[in-house]
């Protein structure tokens, strides 16, 4: 029996000590003797044996939340704050309750699902299949390594009522989690999303069903044979005709990006793709990236890739994430020999990708002044300026999160849509997925930098032409991590500090409004208000300085594109706070623009100190 006394009594005395809270130890204690959890029983019993209290109480002190797009944390055997065969069987099992409830009576839910390469990823995918499995679910499983935006397409392709992709993005090794999905594609937004949390939270038993046997009874059915041709045809319908003469250097980041870029590049036509060795194959240990944290978000992962790609003469690095849905680039800065390189931010990606999908669209003969460019309230406002370049509007009041871009291109219409992004390096041309799409993002910038290259001309100096021609933008983000459930509270304290006493001003520009998302108010200094048009988030933006010159709101309650501003965010689901700074300038001459450059990232570094300051971190 694991529940013995002396386990009981060391539980009691680990917690009169200050080892355990009186969460942990009230959970571990139900763990122990509970029937719904007997399988953990012996694990957990040993390591009580074992003393780990630290490990316990960071396995059990809070419930690792379901949020709104699914669970996401450390893997650790036993425990509630914690990714194990617990949590994810409770999430897969939330998920089928509801489902259940909202499908037509006497009909078969069915769910696609997918997994990519890190630790336990095929385990956890065929134990949600196997809870789906026992609450009368026909499964679409893809085996074998896949992208989080195949699995949206699968969804799609299959028609099912939901999907699950096994993936922590670009977390830790440590981490894995489940992302769901609803029917069409897109990420569980509300209800659905409410209803799921409240399932899960509430689940007692986890029924399963062998998963061999649904196999031999047909109600799981592998898929990938039929859906992988599919997808990538889906992607390829996005290239256009132009130069194929680009050396491209690949890195999947020992993720599943080999099996989404590399056909889809060679579908198109680029013969002179290759892979980046060290971090060509799949490991969950990320061992060849640095800090082994495979986030293309970050330079420094590319850093091995772009000395290869000197030494070789490439003419750019791309680089997804471990469930390639993000795309990070960097290509030399000008075509001369030995020219240095450099990467680019997701901003930057951004607007160099929405430049070029609409130009193609227009050389194609497919565009329409009802065409729209789709982004987020904390996305360049360069984006912005891109597409109104090109005669379109572009909707940027999206919360963060590339499933209310989903959401969007259903509501518009698909035909309607030209192209959407974020800042965290997630782009989508095209309708075949309700996500962010790596793959197509790799083929997009290869089509570019072979266009580019034609001309003669870098993907750096096509950069500085934009910046020129609408003003030079450069972002940064600030991430703070507050641990603990004291660092919670203290991102509540930030929060609630920012909306009562805002800054008057911030690296010498005057706050002309702070816009508070979670009321959908925007504030301004002499106290008047005006409504907010989006959706309600704990987000806030302080705009900074004047509207841009000339601009002119085009319908109501529309502000200008960001240019100076400064954003707060919130995590949902761990103590981590964000902060997006934004800076411009009005156009200029290229022989203007270093000195603007060095001007804007010193008002950075002011805006950054500054804010620090006032928050107190």
């Amino acid at each position: 029996m694991a529940a013995t006394p002396e386990r009981l009594t060391a539980i009691d005395a680990a917690h009169t000590a200050g080892r355990l809270t009186e969460h942990s130890a009230k959970v571990i204690r139900e763990w122990l003797t509970l029937p719904q959890f007997s399988a953990f029983a012996d694990d957990l019993g040993q390591r009580i044996d074992q003393q780990l209290w630290q490990e316990l109480d960071d396995a059990y002190w809070t419930v690792i939340p379901f949020g709104t797009g699914g669970r996401r944390g450390t893997m650790y055997p036993v425990g509630c704050n914690v990714i194990n065969d617990r949590t994810i069987g409770e999430s897969a099992q939330g998920l089928a309750d509801y489902v259940g409830s909202v499908v037509p009576a006497g009909t078969t839910p069915t769910c696609t699902i997918a997994y990519d390469t890190r630790h336990r990823s095929e385990h956890f995918a065929k134990l949600c299949s196997e809870v789906l499995l026992a609450a009368g679910f026909k499964i679409f499983f893809l085996r074998g390594f896949r992208s989080t935006p195949e699995l949206s397409y699968g969804v799609r392709h299959t028609q099912s009522d939901c999907g699950i992709m096994v993936t922590a993005s670009h977390n830790p090794p440590s981490d894995n989690a489940v992302k769901v999905y609803w029917a069409g594609g897109v990420q569980v937004l509300p209800p659905h999303d409410r209803g799921i949390i409240d399932r899960v939270m509430n689940v007692v038993d986890v029924a399963r069903s062998d998963f061999a046997a649904g196999v031999a009874d047909g109600r799981v059915r592998f898929v990938e044979a039929e859906i992988d041709p599919a997808f990538v045809a889906a992607v390829l319908e996005q290239s256009t005709p132009g130069s194929r003469d680009v050396s491209v250097l690949y890195t999947p980041l020992h993720g599943v990006g080999a099996s989404a870029v590399v056909p889809v590049l060679a579908g198109a036509g680029f013969a002179q793709v290759r892979l980046y060795g060290p971090q060509e194959t799949p490991d969950g240990d990320f061992p060849n990236v640095p800090g082994h944290v495979a986030n293309p978000e970050n330079p420094a992962v590319l850093a091995g890739a772009i000395e290869e790609a000197q030494a070789a003469g490439d003419d750019l690095v791309l680089a997804s994430d471990p469930d390639c849905d993000r795309l990070g680039a960097a290509a030399p800065l000008t075509l001369d020999a030995g020219s240095g390189w450099d990467t680019f931010t997701g901003n930057q990606l951004g607007a160099l990708l929405a430049d070029w999908t609409l130009t193609t669209r227009a050389r194609c003969g497919k565009a329409a002044a009802t065409d729209r460019v789709i982004t987020t309230i904390v996305t360049s406002g360069l984006v912005r300026r891109v597409a109104e370049h090109h005669g379109i509007r572009a909707i940027d009041n999206l919360l963060v999160g590339f499933k209310w871009i989903g959401q969007r291109i259903d509501a518009i219409g698909p035909e309607h849509f030209a192209f959407g992004c974020e800042e965290s390096h997630g782009y989508l041309a095209g309708t075949h997925v309700r996500d962010k799409d790596a793959a197509v993002a790799a083929l997009l910038l290869a089509e570019m930098v072979a266009s580019l290259k034609a001309e003669g001309r870098s993907l750096h100096q096509h950069l500085d032409g934009l910046f020129a021609a609408h003003g030079c933008h450069l972002e940064r983000q600030v991430s703070i991590a507050l641990p603990g459930a004291a660092g919670m509270d203290r991102m509540k304290e930030i929060m609630a500090g920012l909306r009562d006493s805002p800054p008057s001003a911030i690296a010498g520009l005057t706050v002309s409004r702070g816009r508070d998302y979670a009321s959908l108010t925007a504030r301004m200094p002499d106290g008047t208000t005006a409504a907010i048009d989006g959706t309600a988030g704990d987000v806030m933006i302080f705009d900074l300085g004047d509207a841009p010159a000339g601009w002119q709101p085009s319908e109501p309650n529309q502000f200008p594109p960001l240019a100076n501003a400064v954003a707060a965010r919130p995590s949902g689901t761990e103590p981590k706070i964000k902060f997006y700074l934004f800076t411009a300038a009005p156009p200029c001459s290229p022989a203007e623009l270093p000195a603007i450059k060095q001007q804007l990232a010193e008002r950075l570094d002011a805006m950054e100190h500054e804010l620090r300051a006032v928050v107190g971190v």
